[in-house]
């Protein structure tokens, strides 16, 4: 048991080379955190006020808004603290927390985006039985589901990295990540990748496979309806595309800043690889629904003037 933790501690060598123009970066992540928070507190009001809204797609957009949330403030206080900070140290507690909250602010998001496809299938493909399939005690329900299946699964591969014993103290990431924190143990860890694998596979294939059968059967419904069906399904399909879009492209780029060597593209590339599966998702994705939806426009213009109002009043 003496030596059960070798490390205690990590550093993130991402941040040496910010080091020059570190005030910069402070004041741009800032900024996008407060924007962050706004766009998606924003969001969240106009759904929970609005009468009209109350809706299942609705509900799961303000899911989605509470993750874009969630993930905000489990990523970028940590950038901005160690961005002030001259150690760029993080403690193994801390890091192994950062690690639970990233990796399931990710899989509630896609999962999340899974469930609203299905309920873009359902509106589209069976219209007569909507409110019959997503009543607001199934919308409940699976919103529950996509926030507690990727905690239970995750979870299982999380107990079984926080008991492992780390040899280096070296990260090279701005933030924690479980690849890489899993790279830095004493031991062999090919099992633990293996469950990895399988995790991943949890979270993923069947989100993916729904998103793709969904819009497989309104793309078959489409091709024989009318041009202004089909002139409608497109509108209401269009912002859970574009922020499907939005989140493969993060995954992509996730996927390139960490399994491969990155260290012949320039510093300023590589940090917005790193870190834009993790901001610009939530950010873009109330930004989308936001533009894209009528009801939501509307409503986001009522509250801006009622604000301003009484603004005035006081």
């Amino acid at each position: 048991m003496e030596n059960r933790s070798v490390v205690m501690s990590f550093i993130l060598t991402a941040y040496i080379e910010m080091e020059d123009h570190r005030y910069v970066y402070f004041t741009g992540f800032l900024s996008l955190f407060i924007l962050m928070l706004l766009v998606n507190i924003i969001l969240i009001t106009v759904i929970c006020i609005e009468a009209s809204l109350h809706e299942p797609m609705y509900f799961l957009l303000c899911s989605l808004a509470v993750n874009g949330i969630y993930g905000t403030i489990s990523l970028l206080p940590s950038i901005l603290g160690h961005l002030m900070s001259h150690t760029y140290e993080i403690s193994l507690t801390a890091c192994l927390s950062q690690i639970f909250c990233l990796h399931t602010c990710v899989s509630v998001e896609f999962i999340t985006l899974a469930a609203m496809g299905y309920d873009r299938y359902v509106a589209i493909c069976h219209p007569l039985h909507y409110h019959q399939l997503m009543s607001h005690r199934k919308v409940c329900t699976l919103i529950a589901l996509c926030w507690i299946y990727p905690s239970i699964v995750f979870g299982m591969y999380f107990i079984l990295t926080a008991q492992l014993i780390y040899c280096d103290n070296i990260m090279e990431k701005m933030y924690c990540a479980s690849f890489s924190l899993v790279k830095l143990s004493c031991f062999d860890v090919s099992l633990l990748n293996r469950v990895g694998l399988v995790v991943a596979s949890l979270v993923i294939v069947p989100q993916l496979l729904m998103i793709l059968f969904s819009y497989a059967q309104i793309l078959r419904i489409c091709l024989s309806a009318s041009k202004e069906s089909q002139a409608k399904a497109i509108q209401t399909c269009t912002p859970h595309l574009l922020a499907v879009i939005n989140y493969a492209v993060g995954s992509f780029f996730e996927i390139i800043s960490t399994r491969f060597n990155m260290s012949h593209i320039p510093y300023k590339a590589r940090i917005f690889l790193a870190l834009y599966f993790l901001i610009f998702p939530p950010l873009l994705n109330s930004v989308i629904y936001g533009i894209s939806i009528q009801a939501i426009r509307v409503q986001v213009f009522k509250l801006f003037i009622t604000c301003k109002n009484k603004l005035f009043t006081l």
